[in-house]
Protein backbone atom coordinates (compact mmCIF):
# COMPACT_ATOMS: atom_id res chain seq x y z
CA UNK A 1 0.00 0.00 0.00
CA UNK A 2 2.84 2.18 0.27
CA UNK A 3 1.91 2.81 3.99
CA UNK A 4 4.44 2.70 7.01
CA UNK A 5 2.20 0.21 8.71
CA UNK A 6 -0.41 -1.83 6.70
CA UNK A 7 -0.31 -3.93 3.71
CA UNK A 8 -3.55 -5.28 2.71
CA UNK A 9 -4.94 -8.62 1.30
CA UNK A 10 -7.87 -9.16 -0.11
CA UNK A 11 -10.37 -11.86 -0.72
CA UNK A 12 -13.00 -12.90 -2.83
CA UNK A 13 -16.96 -11.98 -1.71
CA UNK A 14 -19.87 -11.69 -2.79
CA UNK A 15 -23.10 -9.27 -4.71
CA UNK A 16 -26.32 -9.33 -4.16
CA UNK A 17 -29.86 -6.92 -4.75
CA UNK A 18 -32.52 -6.50 -1.68
CA UNK A 19 -35.77 -4.98 -2.04
CA UNK A 20 -35.03 -1.25 -1.39
CA UNK A 21 -31.80 -1.04 -2.60
CA UNK A 22 -33.56 0.95 -5.67
CA UNK A 23 -31.64 -1.23 -8.42
CA UNK A 24 -28.27 -1.21 -6.74
CA UNK A 25 -26.19 -3.84 -5.83
CA UNK A 26 -24.48 -5.02 -2.66
CA UNK A 27 -21.11 -6.01 -1.96
CA UNK A 28 -19.98 -7.38 0.43
CA UNK A 29 -16.07 -8.53 0.92
CA UNK A 30 -13.29 -10.19 3.38
CA UNK A 31 -9.98 -8.29 3.65
CA UNK A 32 -6.92 -8.30 6.13
CA UNK A 33 -4.85 -5.44 7.27
CA UNK A 34 -1.15 -7.25 6.90
CA UNK A 35 1.72 -5.47 9.71
CA UNK A 36 4.06 -4.15 7.80
CA UNK A 37 7.37 -6.08 7.84
CA UNK A 38 5.61 -8.40 10.16
CA UNK A 39 2.97 -11.45 10.23
CA UNK A 40 0.23 -9.94 12.27
CA UNK A 41 -2.76 -10.14 10.08
CA UNK A 42 -6.20 -8.53 11.31
CA UNK A 43 -9.65 -9.97 9.68
CA UNK A 44 -12.41 -7.65 9.17
CA UNK A 45 -15.32 -7.07 6.44
CA UNK A 46 -16.33 -4.52 3.99
CA UNK A 47 -19.38 -3.57 2.54
CA UNK A 48 -20.87 -0.83 -0.08
CA UNK A 49 -24.07 -0.18 -2.45
CA UNK A 50 -22.74 0.18 -6.66
CA UNK A 51 -24.65 1.34 -9.90
CA UNK A 52 -23.35 1.75 -12.78
CA UNK A 53 -20.76 5.07 -12.05
CA UNK A 54 -21.65 5.58 -8.75
CA UNK A 55 -21.20 3.65 -5.33
CA UNK A 56 -21.70 4.23 -1.96
CA UNK A 57 -19.42 4.78 1.45
CA UNK A 58 -17.97 1.74 2.36
CA UNK A 59 -18.61 0.32 5.60
CA UNK A 60 -15.60 -1.26 7.15
CA UNK A 61 -15.76 -3.72 10.75
CA UNK A 62 -11.95 -5.80 11.78
CA UNK A 63 -12.93 -7.82 15.03
CA UNK A 64 -10.40 -10.72 15.20
CA UNK A 65 -6.97 -11.12 14.57
CA UNK A 66 -4.34 -13.68 15.07
CA UNK A 67 -1.80 -11.89 16.64
CA UNK A 68 -0.35 -11.77 20.47
CA UNK A 69 0.54 -8.39 20.93
CA UNK A 70 -1.49 -6.09 19.29
CA UNK A 71 -5.32 -6.82 19.00
CA UNK A 72 -8.53 -4.36 18.36
CA UNK A 73 -11.65 -3.79 17.07
CA UNK A 74 -12.09 -1.16 14.40
CA UNK A 75 -15.01 -0.14 12.48
CA UNK A 76 -16.12 3.18 10.76
CA UNK A 77 -16.99 4.54 7.64
CA UNK A 78 -15.16 5.78 4.65
CA UNK A 79 -16.11 7.82 0.99
CA UNK A 80 -15.01 5.63 -2.00
CA UNK A 81 -14.57 6.19 -5.58
CA UNK A 82 -15.69 4.09 -8.52
CA UNK A 83 -14.68 3.86 -12.05
CA UNK A 84 -16.49 1.66 -13.83
CA UNK A 85 -14.88 -0.26 -16.96
CA UNK A 86 -14.06 -3.75 -18.10
CA UNK A 87 -12.28 -6.64 -16.36
CA UNK A 88 -9.36 -7.71 -18.29
CA UNK A 89 -9.62 -11.42 -18.51
CA UNK A 90 -12.47 -11.26 -16.59
CA UNK A 91 -13.56 -15.10 -17.42
CA UNK A 92 -10.59 -16.57 -16.92
CA UNK A 93 -10.49 -15.03 -13.21
CA UNK A 94 -14.01 -16.52 -12.63
CA UNK A 95 -12.69 -19.92 -13.78
CA UNK A 96 -9.79 -19.51 -11.61
CA UNK A 97 -12.03 -19.40 -8.74
CA UNK A 98 -14.56 -21.75 -9.59
CA UNK A 99 -11.44 -23.96 -9.70
CA UNK A 100 -9.70 -23.43 -6.77
CA UNK A 101 -13.25 -23.71 -4.74
CA UNK A 102 -13.55 -27.16 -6.76
CA UNK A 103 -10.65 -27.99 -5.42
CA UNK A 104 -10.33 -27.48 -1.91
CA UNK A 105 -10.74 -30.27 0.51
CA UNK A 106 -14.23 -32.00 1.28
CA UNK A 107 -15.26 -29.99 4.22
CA UNK A 108 -16.99 -31.27 7.00
CA UNK A 109 -17.93 -29.55 10.66
CA UNK A 110 -15.86 -30.84 13.66
CA UNK A 111 -18.73 -32.65 15.31
CA UNK A 112 -19.46 -34.99 12.03
CA UNK A 113 -15.84 -36.59 13.03
CA UNK A 114 -17.69 -38.58 15.76
CA UNK A 115 -20.84 -39.24 13.61
CA UNK A 116 -18.40 -40.49 10.63
CA UNK A 117 -16.45 -42.29 12.99
CA UNK A 118 -19.20 -43.48 15.61
CA UNK A 119 -17.20 -46.40 16.81
CA UNK A 120 -14.03 -44.70 17.73
CA UNK A 121 -15.20 -42.85 21.11
CA UNK A 122 -14.27 -39.78 19.71
CA UNK A 123 -14.16 -37.15 22.39
CA UNK A 124 -14.72 -33.41 20.23
CA UNK A 125 -14.21 -31.35 23.33
CA UNK A 126 -10.58 -32.05 22.83
CA UNK A 127 -10.51 -30.17 19.61
CA UNK A 128 -9.34 -26.62 20.85
CA UNK A 129 -8.77 -27.33 24.57
CA UNK A 130 -6.60 -25.13 26.55
CA UNK A 131 -7.01 -22.27 24.27
CA UNK A 132 -8.71 -19.14 25.60
CA UNK A 133 -11.84 -19.07 23.37
CA UNK A 134 -11.17 -15.21 22.84
CA UNK A 135 -7.62 -16.15 21.57
CA UNK A 136 -8.67 -18.70 19.01
CA UNK A 137 -9.27 -17.86 15.31
CA UNK A 138 -9.68 -21.48 13.69
CA UNK A 139 -8.93 -25.32 13.94
CA UNK A 140 -9.24 -28.12 11.83
CA UNK A 141 -8.50 -32.07 11.86
CA UNK A 142 -7.45 -33.70 8.47
CA UNK A 143 -8.30 -37.59 8.58
CA UNK A 144 -8.75 -39.81 5.12
CA UNK A 145 -8.88 -36.72 3.39
CA UNK A 146 -11.37 -35.18 4.71
CA UNK A 147 -11.04 -31.24 6.38
CA UNK A 148 -13.09 -31.49 9.78
CA UNK A 149 -13.28 -27.30 10.41
CA UNK A 150 -14.07 -25.63 13.49
CA UNK A 151 -15.74 -21.83 13.53
CA UNK A 152 -13.67 -18.87 12.69
CA UNK A 153 -15.26 -17.07 15.72
CA UNK A 154 -14.30 -13.03 16.76
CA UNK A 155 -15.50 -10.85 19.12
CA UNK A 156 -18.58 -10.02 17.28
CA UNK A 157 -20.00 -13.53 16.15
CA UNK A 158 -18.93 -16.20 13.66
CA UNK A 159 -16.99 -14.70 10.39
CA UNK A 160 -18.82 -14.49 7.29
CA UNK A 161 -16.40 -15.46 5.18
CA UNK A 162 -14.81 -18.89 7.44
CA UNK A 163 -12.81 -20.46 4.50
CA UNK A 164 -10.80 -17.16 3.33
CA UNK A 165 -10.17 -16.40 6.89
CA UNK A 166 -6.16 -14.81 6.47
CA UNK A 167 -4.75 -16.77 8.88
CA UNK A 168 -0.26 -15.62 9.23
CA UNK A 169 2.37 -18.35 9.13
CA UNK A 170 5.05 -17.20 11.61
CA UNK A 171 7.17 -19.83 12.70
CA UNK A 172 5.52 -22.27 10.46
CA UNK A 173 7.34 -21.26 7.70
CA UNK A 174 10.48 -22.47 9.06
CA UNK A 175 8.84 -26.01 8.18
CA UNK A 176 6.99 -25.43 4.93
CA UNK A 177 8.92 -22.63 3.50
CA UNK A 178 12.29 -23.95 4.65
CA UNK A 179 12.31 -27.64 5.25
CA UNK A 180 10.33 -28.40 2.30
CA UNK A 181 11.98 -26.10 -0.36
CA UNK A 182 15.41 -28.11 0.75
CA UNK A 183 13.43 -31.49 0.75
CA UNK A 184 12.34 -30.36 -3.00
CA UNK A 185 16.10 -29.63 -4.03
CA UNK A 186 17.12 -32.69 -2.41
CA UNK A 187 14.96 -34.60 -4.86
CA UNK A 188 15.83 -32.60 -7.84
CA UNK A 189 19.65 -31.90 -7.20
CA UNK A 190 20.45 -34.97 -4.56
CA UNK A 191 20.39 -34.41 -0.81
CA UNK A 192 24.14 -33.60 -0.60
CA UNK A 193 22.96 -29.79 -1.15
CA UNK A 194 22.26 -29.64 2.39
CA UNK A 195 25.67 -30.05 2.92
CA UNK A 196 26.35 -27.38 0.93
CA UNK A 197 28.23 -24.34 3.04
CA UNK A 198 26.63 -20.98 3.63
CA UNK A 199 30.01 -19.07 3.21
CA UNK A 200 29.84 -20.75 -0.86
CA UNK A 201 26.65 -19.13 -1.40
CA UNK A 202 26.31 -15.98 0.81
CA UNK A 203 29.46 -13.70 0.34
CA UNK A 204 28.53 -11.53 3.76
CA UNK A 205 29.01 -15.34 5.58
CA UNK A 206 32.48 -15.48 4.92
CA UNK A 207 34.03 -14.63 8.56
CA UNK A 208 36.04 -17.18 10.73
CA UNK A 209 32.58 -17.58 12.54
CA UNK A 210 30.59 -18.79 9.87
CA UNK A 211 33.12 -21.29 8.55
CA UNK A 212 32.05 -25.02 8.18
CA UNK A 213 28.49 -24.19 8.67
CA UNK A 214 26.23 -25.84 6.15
CA UNK A 215 22.56 -25.22 4.57
CA UNK A 216 21.68 -28.31 7.32
CA UNK A 217 23.20 -26.62 10.48
CA UNK A 218 21.28 -23.21 9.37
CA UNK A 219 17.99 -25.31 9.38
CA UNK A 220 18.36 -27.28 12.47
CA UNK A 221 19.47 -24.02 14.42
CA UNK A 222 22.85 -25.93 15.21
CA UNK A 223 25.15 -22.87 13.84
CA UNK A 224 26.91 -22.67 16.57
CA UNK A 225 26.65 -18.93 16.67
CA UNK A 226 24.90 -17.35 19.42
CA UNK A 227 24.81 -15.21 22.70
CA UNK A 228 23.09 -17.48 25.32
CA UNK A 229 22.43 -21.07 24.66
CA UNK A 230 19.29 -20.90 26.87
CA UNK A 231 16.46 -22.27 26.13
CA UNK A 232 14.86 -19.66 23.06
CA UNK A 233 16.80 -16.48 24.87
CA UNK A 234 18.31 -15.20 21.86
CA UNK A 235 15.11 -15.33 20.43
CA UNK A 236 13.52 -12.69 22.51
CA UNK A 237 17.04 -10.93 22.65
CA UNK A 238 18.39 -7.58 21.18
CA UNK A 239 20.01 -9.17 18.07
CA UNK A 240 16.69 -10.74 17.12
CA UNK A 241 14.60 -7.78 17.82
CA UNK A 242 17.25 -6.22 15.27
CA UNK A 243 16.66 -8.92 13.10
CA UNK A 244 12.82 -9.12 12.90
CA UNK A 245 12.75 -4.93 12.77
CA UNK A 246 15.20 -4.53 9.81
CA UNK A 247 13.52 -3.68 6.65
CA UNK A 248 16.29 -3.69 4.17
CA UNK A 249 17.69 -6.96 3.05
CA UNK A 250 21.40 -5.58 3.77
CA UNK A 251 20.13 -4.20 7.31
CA UNK A 252 18.57 -7.81 8.00
CA UNK A 253 21.48 -9.92 6.69
CA UNK A 254 23.57 -7.98 9.29
CA UNK A 255 21.65 -8.97 11.95
CA UNK A 256 21.44 -12.91 10.96
CA UNK A 257 25.24 -12.61 11.04
CA UNK A 258 26.21 -10.87 13.60
CA UNK A 259 26.10 -13.73 16.80
CA UNK A 260 29.64 -14.53 18.02
CA UNK A 261 30.98 -17.64 17.43
CA UNK A 262 30.69 -20.18 20.63
CA UNK A 263 30.56 -23.72 19.63
CA UNK A 264 31.24 -26.15 16.94
CA UNK A 265 28.46 -26.43 14.24
CA UNK A 266 25.91 -28.98 14.63
CA UNK A 267 26.66 -29.52 18.24
CA UNK A 268 24.52 -26.99 20.24
CA UNK A 269 20.81 -25.79 19.50
CA UNK A 270 20.04 -22.06 19.90
CA UNK A 271 16.81 -21.14 18.18
CA UNK A 272 17.41 -18.05 16.13
CA UNK A 273 14.80 -17.29 13.22
CA UNK A 274 17.29 -15.58 11.68
CA UNK A 275 19.18 -19.13 10.81
CA UNK A 276 16.47 -20.19 8.23
CA UNK A 277 16.94 -16.44 6.88
CA UNK A 278 20.42 -17.66 6.08
CA UNK A 279 19.01 -21.15 5.03
CA UNK A 280 16.74 -20.06 2.22
CA UNK A 281 19.54 -17.34 1.26
CA UNK A 282 21.92 -20.32 0.25
CA UNK A 283 19.48 -22.60 -1.29
CA UNK A 284 18.21 -19.29 -3.14
CA UNK A 285 21.55 -19.45 -4.22
CA UNK A 286 22.13 -23.22 -5.09
CA UNK A 287 19.54 -22.79 -6.89
CA UNK A 288 20.23 -19.71 -9.16
CA UNK A 289 24.29 -22.05 -9.80
CA UNK A 290 21.73 -24.39 -11.46
CA UNK A 291 18.74 -23.07 -13.10
CA UNK A 292 20.26 -19.38 -14.03
CA UNK A 293 19.94 -15.96 -12.96
CA UNK A 294 16.22 -14.74 -11.91
CA UNK A 295 15.45 -17.97 -9.95
CA UNK A 296 13.63 -17.61 -7.09
CA UNK A 297 13.98 -20.28 -3.92
CA UNK A 298 10.13 -19.06 -2.89
CA UNK A 299 9.09 -19.35 -6.72
CA UNK A 300 10.62 -22.63 -7.15
CA UNK A 301 7.90 -24.17 -3.59
CA UNK A 302 5.36 -22.45 -5.19
CA UNK A 303 5.51 -23.53 -8.26
CA UNK A 304 7.06 -27.02 -8.12
CA UNK A 305 5.43 -27.83 -4.69
CA UNK A 306 2.95 -26.01 -3.58
CA UNK A 307 0.63 -25.56 -6.54
CA UNK A 308 0.79 -29.43 -7.73
CA UNK A 309 -0.72 -29.86 -3.89
CA UNK A 310 -3.40 -28.44 -4.65
CA UNK A 311 -2.56 -24.85 -2.33
CA UNK A 312 -4.39 -21.59 -3.41
CA UNK A 313 -3.59 -18.33 -4.30
CA UNK A 314 -3.45 -16.93 -0.25
CA UNK A 315 -0.36 -19.04 0.47
CA UNK A 316 1.33 -18.70 -3.10
CA UNK A 317 2.99 -15.17 -1.86
CA UNK A 318 5.13 -14.51 0.83
CA UNK A 319 6.80 -11.48 2.95
CA UNK A 320 10.20 -10.12 1.73
CA UNK A 321 12.62 -7.60 2.64
CA UNK A 322 11.84 -3.68 0.98
CA UNK A 323 8.92 -4.70 1.60
CA UNK A 324 8.88 -5.28 -2.37
CA UNK A 325 8.09 -7.71 -4.41
CA UNK A 326 11.38 -8.66 -5.70
CA UNK A 327 13.10 -8.43 -2.47
CA UNK A 328 14.29 -11.56 -0.86
CA UNK A 329 12.07 -14.05 1.20
CA UNK A 330 11.73 -13.59 5.14
CA UNK A 331 12.09 -17.73 4.96
CA UNK A 332 11.37 -18.08 9.17
CA UNK A 333 8.19 -16.32 8.78
CA UNK A 334 6.10 -14.23 6.76
CA UNK A 335 3.64 -17.35 4.82
CA UNK A 336 -0.09 -16.75 4.95
CA UNK A 337 -2.69 -19.59 5.70
CA UNK A 338 -6.21 -20.91 5.14
CA UNK A 339 -8.07 -23.68 6.78
CA UNK A 340 -7.82 -25.65 3.49
CA UNK A 341 -4.11 -24.40 2.00
CA UNK A 342 -2.66 -25.42 5.88
CA UNK A 343 -4.66 -28.53 5.48
CA UNK A 344 -3.09 -29.39 2.19
CA UNK A 345 0.58 -28.85 3.35
CA UNK A 346 0.05 -31.05 5.96
CA UNK A 347 -1.41 -33.40 3.99
CA UNK A 348 1.25 -33.26 1.64
CA UNK A 349 3.82 -34.40 4.25
CA UNK A 350 2.19 -36.92 6.24
CA UNK A 351 -0.82 -38.66 4.19
CA UNK A 352 0.63 -38.58 0.86
CA UNK A 353 4.61 -39.03 1.62
CA UNK A 354 5.69 -36.00 -0.30
CA UNK A 355 3.65 -37.25 -3.63
CA UNK A 356 1.85 -33.74 -5.83
CA UNK A 357 0.08 -34.50 -8.59
CA UNK A 358 1.49 -38.05 -8.70
CA UNK A 359 4.80 -36.94 -8.89
CA UNK A 360 7.66 -37.52 -5.81
CA UNK A 361 8.45 -33.61 -5.03
CA UNK A 362 9.60 -33.92 -1.39
CA UNK A 363 12.71 -36.22 -1.45
CA UNK A 364 12.08 -39.57 0.67
CA UNK A 365 14.98 -40.04 3.07
CA UNK A 366 14.94 -35.96 3.94
CA UNK A 367 11.15 -36.29 4.53
CA UNK A 368 11.56 -39.56 6.70
CA UNK A 369 13.86 -37.77 8.55
CA UNK A 370 11.87 -34.53 9.15
CA UNK A 371 8.91 -36.30 10.29
CA UNK A 372 11.00 -38.70 12.67
CA UNK A 373 10.66 -42.09 10.57
CA UNK A 374 14.32 -42.55 10.51
CA UNK A 375 15.93 -43.84 13.66
CA UNK A 376 19.05 -42.65 12.68
CA UNK A 377 18.81 -39.20 11.84
CA UNK A 378 16.12 -37.61 14.59
CA UNK A 379 17.67 -34.15 14.45
CA UNK A 380 18.71 -32.28 17.50
CA UNK A 381 17.41 -32.40 21.16
CA UNK A 382 16.57 -28.84 22.31
CA UNK A 383 15.57 -27.53 25.99
CA UNK A 384 12.34 -27.87 27.80
CA UNK A 385 10.91 -28.96 29.25
CA UNK A 386 9.47 -31.26 27.66
CA UNK A 387 12.74 -32.13 26.04
CA UNK A 388 11.69 -32.11 21.59
CA UNK A 389 13.45 -32.83 18.69
CA UNK A 390 14.31 -30.14 16.12
CA UNK A 391 15.31 -31.81 12.67
CA UNK A 392 14.71 -29.31 9.15
CA UNK A 393 12.87 -27.04 10.67
CA UNK A 394 10.37 -29.70 11.81
CA UNK A 395 9.60 -29.96 15.83
CA UNK A 396 8.80 -33.35 17.61
CA UNK A 397 7.62 -34.73 20.85
CA UNK A 398 8.20 -38.22 21.84
CA UNK A 399 4.72 -39.72 23.16
CA UNK A 400 4.58 -43.04 24.72
CA UNK A 401 2.15 -45.11 27.75
CA UNK A 402 3.49 -42.10 30.54
CA UNK A 403 1.84 -40.06 28.27
CA UNK A 404 -1.64 -42.17 28.04
CA UNK A 405 -2.06 -45.91 28.84
CA UNK A 406 -3.80 -46.44 25.59
CA UNK A 407 0.09 -45.12 23.78
CA UNK A 408 1.33 -49.33 24.24
CA UNK A 409 4.33 -48.18 22.07
CA UNK A 410 6.45 -45.61 22.42
CA UNK A 411 5.69 -43.35 19.33
CA UNK A 412 6.48 -39.64 17.82
CA UNK A 413 4.64 -36.27 16.67
CA UNK A 414 6.75 -34.04 14.46
CA UNK A 415 4.62 -30.78 14.45
CA UNK A 416 5.25 -27.29 12.84
CA UNK A 417 4.87 -24.20 15.75
CA UNK A 418 4.28 -20.56 15.11
CA UNK A 419 4.68 -17.47 17.45
CA UNK A 420 1.68 -16.89 19.47
CA UNK A 421 -0.06 -20.01 19.83
CA UNK A 422 0.12 -21.79 16.15
CA UNK A 423 0.68 -25.24 15.98
CA UNK A 424 0.27 -27.83 12.66
CA UNK A 425 0.88 -31.43 14.33
CA UNK A 426 1.68 -34.08 11.97
CA UNK A 427 0.34 -37.53 13.73
CA UNK A 428 1.29 -40.96 12.73
CA UNK A 429 -1.37 -42.17 10.91
CA UNK A 430 -1.35 -39.52 8.38
CA UNK A 431 -3.99 -37.51 10.09
CA UNK A 432 -3.36 -34.01 11.24
CA UNK A 433 -4.33 -31.41 13.53
CA UNK A 434 -4.54 -27.29 13.35
CA UNK A 435 -4.77 -24.45 15.52
CA UNK A 436 -4.51 -21.02 15.58
CA UNK A 437 -4.44 -18.90 18.53
CA UNK A 438 -2.79 -15.80 19.79
CA UNK A 439 -2.35 -15.99 23.66
CA UNK A 440 0.73 -17.94 23.65
CA UNK A 441 -1.13 -21.23 24.29
CA UNK A 442 0.33 -24.53 22.65
CA UNK A 443 -2.44 -27.33 23.36
CA UNK A 444 -2.45 -30.03 21.39
CA UNK A 445 -1.52 -33.19 23.26
CA UNK A 446 -5.36 -34.17 23.88
CA UNK A 447 -6.10 -34.55 20.00
CA UNK A 448 -2.95 -36.81 19.83
CA UNK A 449 -5.48 -39.56 22.15
CA UNK A 450 -8.46 -38.63 19.67
CA UNK A 451 -5.97 -39.07 16.89
CA UNK A 452 -4.75 -42.69 18.11
CA UNK A 453 -8.31 -43.94 18.60
CA UNK A 454 -8.98 -43.53 14.78
CA UNK A 455 -5.03 -45.24 14.48
CA UNK A 456 -6.27 -48.25 16.01
CA UNK A 457 -9.53 -48.12 14.21
CA UNK A 458 -8.15 -48.10 10.86
CA UNK A 459 -5.17 -50.31 11.65
CA UNK A 460 -2.45 -48.14 10.60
Amino acid sequence: TGSPYWNLAIGAGRAWSEKGDRGQSRASLPFALVERNANCVHNGVLTFLFKKNKVSNVRYQITSETCQYFQFDMWGQVSASYTPGGIVNAAAIRNAYATEVADRLPSKPISTLATDNPGAGIDLSAFGRGITPSALSAYGFVYDGVNYVGDCPTRQGAYPFCSQLLLPSYSTAKSAFGGLALMHLAQKYGPDVSEELLEDHIPEASASSWDDVTIDHALDMTTGNYSSAGYQADEAGPTMSSFFLAETYTDKLTAALSYPHKAAPGSIWTYHTSDTFLAVRAMDDVLEEREGAGSDIFAMLRDEVLEPAGVGPDSLTTLRTDNAPTGAPFGGHGMFWTQDDIAKVAKLLVADDGVAGGTQVLHPGLLDASLQRDASDRGITTGGPPPFHYNNGFWARDFSSADNAAFTSPFSVPFMSGFGGITVALMPNGSSYYVFSDNNEFAWRDVVTESNKLDSMTGG
